[in-house]
């Protein structure tokens, strides 16, 4: 019954053609749509490269001020996170990095965009990058405040070239200062923006005023706990060491609002509200999903009623054959089941093409989009409840017509 129910579908789909051109298109498109925007949001939330100690950290990445009549949210003063966030005891390691900003070089009278931020040692052991070449810059190196930098495999291809010589001891030129290399690393995407930079420099080269006691600036931190178990006490004692922050210049402001938060909860915090921006972000996401997903459900169903009500005697004629209306039901939800089956194919086909092309074009810097097959298993799902949901209130007013009338017409 199956085998015959298929050679039916596969000769209506060439009947009207651009019918089901339309139908494919729409269910292929949005797989496609889908598979990329998971992948996308998979490497966001997934990728632990080079955060492989995210089970035990916690990630301060917005400060904000807020009076009557102002806000003032953004970044964190490497005064604030030394003197508060540094007073709490359960932390081994308090990593500061500052956020990342643009400069230019030149080399061979080529100019080369670099972006560079600022770290602290503990920065180095929380984070676990892949060193091609050589080591993190010391403590004492940054307490000298030498001018040495950890560059990026991806810019030392730029400045150096593709020789595969070692740059080690080498200098590269940004601001018209030159620092040491110390390391090459493998390239972070820029879309885990707490850890991306072309060149890391020791915070104490930075022409930052640190006897500055302002609470605002440009730096984050990560908090790393003992164990895994010791992140909930860890974040008790920096929720009430938060409480006892003095407001300054109470004339202007009179709330504080600052968060240590797991690695996605910080990745999402806009800074302007005093819970987590993961329900925004879910919302966000549904909607999207949703909006995305039902477009083409609703066309499916208005080209479905067009298809099937074009089909009126070829009904008549097999329900003056004794065929039920459930048979006809039944015939024509797998029918389209089959047809969203072939678009969802088309979709993932398009999908591994769509990210490779993304890749090979390097829209995102060093991002690397990869399919999730678990995703991929949830989008053949999906094709099939595409399939169920889009026939069955066509197959239903197929199935109420009359015999006469259907022979009729």
């Amino acid at each position: 019954m199956l085998k015959n129910y298929f050679k039916i579908a596969i000769a209506v789909l060439k009947r009207r053609k651009f019918f089901t051109f339309v139908s494919l298109f729409g269910i292929s498109f949005t797989i496609t749509i889908l598979m990329v925007a998971t992948a996308f949001i998979d490497k966001v939330v997934n990728d632990t490269y080079p955060d492989k100690k995210r089970d035990r950290s916690l990630y301060v990445t917005k400060l904000e001020l807020r009076g009557k009549d102002a806000m003032n949210g953004g970044g964190l003063s490497y005064y604030f996170i030394k003197h508060f966030i540094g007073s709490i005891k359960t932390p081994v390691k308090l990593a500061i990095s500052s956020n990342w900003q643009g400069t230019n070089t030149y080399i061979n009278d080529k100019k080369i965009a670099i972006n560079y931020k600022y770290t602290n040692a503990d920065y180095w052991d929380i984070l676990e990058f892949d060193f091609i070449e050589g080591k993190p810059f010391t403590k004492q190196q940054i307490d000298n405040a030498e001018r040495v930098t950890i560059i990026t495999e991806d810019i030392k291809k730029q400045y150096f070239g593709n020789d595969d010589a070692p740059v080690v001891g080498k200098y590269i030129e940004a601001d018209n200062v030159k620092y040491r290399i110390s390391g090459v690393i493998k390239a972070v995407p820029i879309t885990s923006y707490n850890f991306y930079s072309d060149i890391y420099l020791p915070y104490t080269v930075s022409n930052a005023n640190f006897n500055d006691t302002g609470y605002m600036g440009i730096y984050t931190a990560i908090l790393l706990a003992p164990t895994v178990n010791d992140v909930a006490k860890m974040q008790r004692e920096f929720n009430q060491m938060a409480k006892k922050i003095p407001i300054p210049d109470i004339k202007q402001w009179d709330h504080l609002n600052v968060f240590a938060d797991p690695y996605i909860d910080s990745y999402v915090r806009s800074g302007n509200e005093n819970k987590s921006g993961m329900v925004y972000a879910l919302t966000a996401l549904t909607c999207f999903a949703l909006l995305v997903t039902l477009l083409p459900t609703l066309n499916l169903v208005n080209i479905n009623i067009t298809r099937i009500m074009e089909r009126s005697s070829e009904i008549g004629v097999r329900k003056a054959f004794g065929a039920s209306s459930r048979t006809l039901v039944y015939q024509f939800i797998v029918e389209n089941i089959i047809l969203t089956f072939i678009g969802g194919t088309i979709g993932i086909v398009l999908s591994f093409i769509s990210i490779q092309l993304i890749n090979n074009a390097q829209l995102i810097a060093n991002l690397n989009l990869t399919i999730n097959f678990t995703v991929l298993g949830f989008a053949l799902l999906i094709c099939l409840f595409f399939g169920f949901l889009s026939g069955v209130y066509p197959a239903w007013r197929m199935s109420r017509l009359n015999v006469v009338t259907a022979l009729k017409s």
